[in-house]
């Protein structure tokens, strides 16, 4: 916990002294798709200052929020990861992060997508309910970014990397966001070029039903 304090006695208010320094709930966000190295977190967050990026996992560490951990040999570096503690954040950056999609538009200049971001981009979409009974698998392309879907009648997998034999493999960019909101139908994407499809075409209409951002409430 940082020396910032609300004086408050709230559970709010402890979580955001916790969680709510910036770039914390990024750090977050990359360590619940796994482990990551100081290298690879610096990696994901090109625009963390080292100093930040160091100062934030001490601040999550000393939480009970992150832990370190050395790998066996070989590798024998260390890597972060969430605590037990760290991981009951799911939920809330998972909302959280839809909550944020529901006023995303296009990219503003120099904005990134990076592989965690993206996983969690999916599993905050995925809607079990649509997906119950269902048995697909998708692989998505954004640009050089590969993600990979496994849905398992409501469950979901998101595994980073190429998925051979996928069901439907879509190439497209921010146009993903839009789909998922309702915002661009599948046939207009697919007519005017804006996704690339290899498989059953039909399976993209499935696809922003599974995945789908819901409109902003007016």
């Amino acid at each position: 916990m940082t020396g910032r304090s609300y004086g408050q006695f709230c559970g709010l208010s402890r979580a955001m002294e916790t969680v709510g320094e910036r770039w914390a709930l990024l750090i977050v966000r990359d360590l619940l798709v796994g482990p990551r190295r100081f290298t690879d977190l610096r990696r994901g967050l090109p625009r963390i200052p080292t100093n930040i990026l160091s100062a934030r996992l001490k601040e999550l560490e000393l939480a009970g929020v992150v832990h370190r951990r050395v790998l066996p040999r070989p590798a024998t570096s260390v890597v972060y990861e969430l605590t037990p503690y760290g991981h009951a954040l799911e939920d809330v950056v998972l909302r959280l992060g839809l909550w944020g999609a529901m006023a995303m538009g296009d990219p503003e200049p120099g904005e990134i997508a990076t592989v965690d971001s993206l996983t969690m981009a999916l599993r905050s979409t995925f809607d079990a309910e649509a997906a119950a009974g269902l048995r697909v698998s998708y692989e998505f392309r954004l640009g050089d970014l590969v993600v990979s879907a496994v849905v398992d009648d409501g469950t979901l997998d998101v595994v980073q990397g190429p998925l051979p034999e996928a069901d439907l493999v879509v190439e497209t960019g921010a146009q993903l966001r839009a789909l998922m909101a309702g915002e661009l139908a599948p046939a207009e994407a697919v007519g005017t070029g804006l996704v690339t499809l290899t498989g059953d075409p039909t399976e993209l209409d499935r696809l922003v039903q599974v995945f789908r951002i819901p409109p902003m409430p007016s």
